[in-house]
């Protein structure tokens, strides 16, 4: 047994020789040959856990700027002080980026009520983009199913002027259990194994797709012939959540869209008038919306800002989430979250007086929830495009498989990575390597230093459904963050209920560390980050010949490569 004063003794001299050599090595980390500045991420957690900004950032998006609809005066404020609190930050070339969109829409009073056999005010919310009404409404409403081609023609001519409610009622089970959910080590496994190319998020089959939106353009030629005064659909949610999105059209010349004023009810009104019509007794209701389209201005916006490199500054690493959000509630999981988080990764570096190598763009997108409009409009004016789909089957372009020759433009060997923060509020367990498995050290080695917040996952599954696709589908490396669940799609996701008040301050915190320090790594690192191979059968046209980085790295090359033939410059 060694003696105490020896032993003493000897603890003294390791820990003495510990510190000779923490003096005499920088302070970088090495995992899987990928090197971490581990100097640089103890500063990042100490500015952003003990100086965070991130919910002040967030209230001002949710609580004063509000629900931010693509089109929106909302939108356009959130651009606005978006882009000048990014530069009172001290980011540069912070400007606004325009792409084609529609007309506005916002809700300007609402309300349903029945005043037969009961006076009663009903929880229910106008769906975006349908007109108000012609003053107060006041009717008995008629109960309808609408699924087949039959029930069409079971109903025509019989709704002109009517109240339609437009569905059947559902059960609705109690909650035997808290909705908010985090991940445990199990789900955190099953979420590591890789499944064939699987997607978290998986779209309904393409057949029953085709299938729906052909009877939807059914429904909505009927409709339009029908006329009817007001319709009123049961929400999905329950407990006075309602989830609401879009009924009519932000193109202002479409005809194939009814406009007709249309409400989302909360499951347990819609179900008291439902049994009530279903016995046979007589229910009248009174409704009014009022709402305002805006065609001044056609276009949306994309907030854009940099952190300007320095050695590396022609090459780009990206970060973002997107800064629209749907009206029933105030866009606060959906997703102010991530814009608040990209915000204020940035806000971080710029207080710790960051130089990186290569330049970091933040981007706050609009027009996601409409199918990634903004971010693939970045990407086409940027980076990559191909020809614009055919839309004679109804489908949306951006649920299309992508066809047509790809055409490359000179930045898009420039964008080494973008990173994507849209799965509610929830904290970073990990991140979807997309497939790429060559990422996956590299990820690795940048969660290691931050096992103890809860993040060490590192997935080859790709994930869809927000808008890192855009810029992944061009061949431009783009990535999502495994988040906790929570609550998400449980209760705010689209809902009345996606407010501040569903936020996790500790979870924003964590995420905007892990955030900022992954932009770091990246914007420092020697290297770009490694891309996966377009396609084989990809063609692709090189719009200028400066393009830098090989197209494609496997042994069998894209089906052709052909110099683009000169046009305007877009």
């Amino acid at each position: 047994m060694i003696s105490r004063t020896r032993y003493v003794a000897l603890v003294a001299a390791v820990l003495a020789s510990v510190l000779v050599a923490a003096v005499a090595l920088p302070a970088i980390a090495a995992s899987a040959g990928e090197p971490v500045d581990l100097e640089m991420i103890t500063r990042i957690r100490q500015e952003g856990f003990r100086d965070s900004k991130v919910m002040e950032t967030l209230s001002e998006l949710t609580d004063r700027i509000g629900p931010r609809l693509t089109g929106s005066p909302n939108m356009k404020k959130a651009n606005d002080w978006t882009k000048e609190q990014l530069e009172k930050w001290g980011l540069v070339n912070a400007h606004l980026e325009s792409w084609p969109f529609g007309r506005g829409w916002s809700e300007e009073f609402a309300y349903v009520r029945m005043t037969s056999p009961d006076q009663a005010m009903l929880i229910a919310a106008p769906e975006a983009w349908t007109p108000s009404t012609n003053g107060v409404v006041r009717g008995k409403p008629i109960k309808v199913k609408l699924e087949t081609k039959e029930d069409l023609e079971k109903y025509r001519g019989k709704l002109a002027g009517q109240i339609v409610m437009l569905g059947d009622m559902r059960e609705v089970k109690p909650h035997e259990e808290a909705e908010m959910q985090r991940y445990d080590d199990k789900r955190l496994g099953e979420i590591y194994l890789y499944q064939g190319g699987r997607r978290e998020y998986t779209p309904p089959n393409r057949e029953e797709m085709m299938r729906r939106f052909a009877f939807r353009r059914e429904l909505n030629k009927f409709l339009i012939q029908e006329k009817p005064a007001a319709i009123i659909k049961p929400s999905r949610g329950d407990g006075g959540t309602l989830f609401v999105a879009s009924g009519g059209s932000y193109k202002k010349d479409d005809t194939t869209t009814p406009s007709i004023p249309s409400f989302e009810m909360d499951i347990e009104h819609y179900g008291r008038i439902a049994r009530l019509l279903d016995r046979g007794v007589p229910v009248e209701l009174e409704l009014e919306s009022r709402a305002k389209f805006y065609d001044d201005d056609a276009n949306a916006y994309n907030t854009i800002a940099e952190i300007p490199g320095t050695d590396k500054k022609d090459e780009v690493v990206m970060l973002g989430g997107h800064l629209d959000s749907w009206h029933g509630g105030t866009g606060a999981t959906d997703n102010a979250a991530g814009c608040a988080v990209a915000m204020e990764a940035v806000r971080i570096l710029k207080a710790l007086g960051v130089k990186p190598r290569r330049t970091i763009r933040i981007a706050l997108w609009g027009g996601e929830e409409e199918g990634l409009l903004g971010s693939r409009a970045y990407v086409k004016d940027h980076l990559a495009s191909r020809p614009e789909p055919k839309q004679e089957d109804g489908m949306p372009s951006y649920m299309r498989r992508p066809q047509g020759p790809l055409t490359l433009k000179p930045e898009w060997s420039k964008i080494s990575a973008y990173f994507n923060f849209d799965n509610g509020g929830g904290k970073i367990r990990g991140i979807y390597a997309q497939d790429n498995a060559a990422a996956r050290p590299i990820f690795e080695a940048w969660l290691e230093p931050f096992h103890d917040l809860g993040a060490n996952t590192v997935s080859l599954r790709s994930t869809g459904g927000t808008d890192h696709l855009a810029f992944d589908g061009v061949g431009v490396p783009g990535f999502q963050f495994i988040q906790d669940p929570l609550e998400y799609m449980s209760r705010t996701h689209h809902s009345n209920m996606d407010v501040y008040e569903r936020l996790q301050k500790d979870d924003m915190t964590q995420a905007s560390v892990i955030m900022a320090a992954f932009v770091y790594e990246a914007a420092m690192r020697d290297g770009m980050m490694p891309r996966k191979p377009l396609p084989a059968d990809t063609e692709v046209i090189r719009a200028d010949e400066k393009l830098a980085t090989p197209v494609a790295e496997t042994k069998k090359p894209a089906k052709s490569v052909k110099p683009a033939a000169k046009k305007e410059k877009q």
